[in-house]
């Protein structure tokens, strides 16, 4: 018998990821833009101008490793966030963590860009810098297993998607551990090879976009 007020519908399980995604696109985009401040010039570069661009080498190294490794990590974001139906309160403290990491990655960007001419001091910001990167990208791939584990993706993603994505996010984690190592030894091919990992992550891979394009297009033909 109804009393014809509003019944209450089924409780929705997990949250919506629109906020999420709207608040992780932000903090990418402010840790992103913070890189360019670090680059400045000496008081006395008025003096010897082209010596003193050339002489920040070492910075536009490090800031050119820290945007494509955000611009790397936001693309894998960008990924999970694609075969998302929901989320739950551990995996928005799971972005949490991974976005506190981004957002922090300007400093160790600085600091190995100010002490890259220090022998004693070089290796130990290096080995930093990297540790930093090694964990963005470990909160990376926890957030996108926690999301399989907890069956918080769309029902049609089919598990070749899904593991083709887990396998895309998983190689550099192994990467970063050889050049951290590297790292202790020569400083500025540890940063170059960090360089190269965002890179084979920034390059697309052909048949997971392809996948994730064809499933895009099904949900809009709905």
């Amino acid at each position: 018998m109804t009393t014809g007020e509003p019944q209450p519908g089924p409780m929705r399980r997990g949250l919506g990821t629109g906020r999420l995604e709207a608040f992780s696109d932000g903090v990418f985009a402010i840790a992103i833009t913070l890189l360019v401040l670090d680059i400045a010039l000496p008081a006395h570069a008025a003096k010897h101008l082209l010596h003193s661009l050339g002489g920040l080498w070492p910075t536009y190294l490090a800031y050119v490793a820290s945007f494509s490794t955000i611009g790397a990590t936001w693309l894998g974001h960008n990924a999970i966030t694609e075969y998302l139906e929901r989320v739950d309160p551990a995996f928005v403290r799971i972005n949490l963590l991974l976005l506190l990491v981004v957002a922090f990655l300007p400093f160790p960007t600085k600091l190995f860009a100010d002490y890259i001419d220090n022998t004693t001091l070089e290796r130990i910001a290096a080995t930093f810098y990297g540790v930093t990167l090694l964990l963005a990208s470990t909160l990376l791939l926890v957030l996108w297993r926690y999301a399989v584990r907890k069956q918080l993706v769309r029902p049609d993603a089919d598990d070749e998607e899904i593991q083709l994505l887990t396998q895309r996010l998983t190689p550099g984690l192994v990467g970063y551990l050889v050049l951290i190592a590297a790292g202790l030894f020569d400083p500025i091919i540890a940063v170059i090879g960090y360089l190269a990992v965002a890179v084979y992550y920034i390059v697309p891979s052909r048949h997971l976009t392809n996948r994730i394009r064809g499933r895009l297009h099904r949900s809009r033909g709905t």
